[in-house]
């Protein structure tokens, strides 16, 4: 019992962390392609340096490593998205979007895996869609934002449905490992490509360097490693419904940070009250279902 109240509270903190990458997208003052890089960078050598230290075997099969690989440039562009719709927009607005990811997985998730959509998860998705229907209608000033947002979203259900389906095979950290080599490696070359890594100075400010660090190491490699600890003694129910505090959590701590900034018109919290309230009875719907 005390194992679960120690990991549950692990699992909050984790999730606030991740909330809080919101707050650092913005802070940073340079654009989201090489914020992610600096990110997949720091993230990877973190988390190598653990492997090292705890001696634990990363060997994956040529097949795995590949499908990991690839699927690590879904990860960059989901995080590419986000930060970027965090740049032309708010925290908030952004963080609200991408609890969409809900209604994404809910479609993408069948076709992926081959099962039948359920007319519980359609009408899910409908509730989810009038909610950003409701920001699209009192925001549209942030209409770029909102469509990143919408996009990151996506892209995280994608490569989330497809890692539920390599977890039986092997473990997540050393999913989410080779995933973020994968990153890296197709960052580096779209920055290659388009020349400005080639005239990269590493001349960012000691305050740019020092949240850097932080995004890379506390709240990717750590939080990564620690939200994946406690799933072996908490349930997934509850780790789904913990998660789901995510955008609440980032929302918060944007209203902490930039206060005015991130006020918003009335339609704004109505439509994300429907879709926060939406994602986090949705655990609780698909968990009595799966009872009957």
């Amino acid at each position: 019992m005390e194992a679960n109240k120690k990991n549950l509270l692990i699992l909050h903190l984790t999730v606030l962390i991740w909330g809080f990458t919101g707050v650092l997208g913005k802070v940073i003052s340079i654009d989201a392609v090489p914020m992610v890089w600096y990110r997949v960078l720091i993230a990877t050598s973190t988390l190598f340096a653990y492997f090292l230290i705890t001696k634990t075997n990363i060997k994956v099969s040529k097949k795995q490593f590949m499908q990991f690989f690839l699927t690590g440039g879904i990860v960059a562009i989901h995080w590419i998205f986000f930060f970027h719709a965090i740049k032309v927009s708010t925290v908030s607005v952004t963080l609200v979007c991408l609890s969409s990811f809900t209604l994404f997985t809910a479609i993408l998730e069948p076709l992926i895996k081959k099962q039948p959509l359920h007319l519980g998860d359609i009408l899910v998705g409908l509730i989810i869609i009038f909610g950003i229907y409701m920001i699209f209608k009192f925001e549209g000033q942030y209409t770029l934002g909102i469509i990143f947002g919408l996009l990151a979203a996506f892209a995280a259900s994608l490569f989330s449905t497809i890692n539920s389906t390599f977890i039986h095979k092997s473990e997540a950290s050393i999913i989410g490992f080779y995933e973020l080599v994968g990153g890296l490696f197709w960052i580096t070359l779209y920055r290659l490509y388009d020349g400005s890594l080639l005239n990269m100075h590493f001349n960012l400010s000691t305050k740019d360097w020092i949240f850097l660090v932080v995004l890379g190491t506390f709240c990717t490699s750590v939080a990564y490693v620690a939200g994946v600890s406690v799933m072996r003694t908490l349930s997934a129910f509850r780790v789904a419904l913990v998660t789901n505090l995510e955008p609440v959590y980032g929302i918060i701590l944007a209203f902490i940070f930039f206060k005015n900034k991130e006020q918003m018109t009335g339609g704004f919290y109505i439509g994300a009250v429907i879709i926060l309230t939406t994602i986090f009875l949705y655990p609780i719907y698909k968990k009595r279902k799966n009872q009957l």
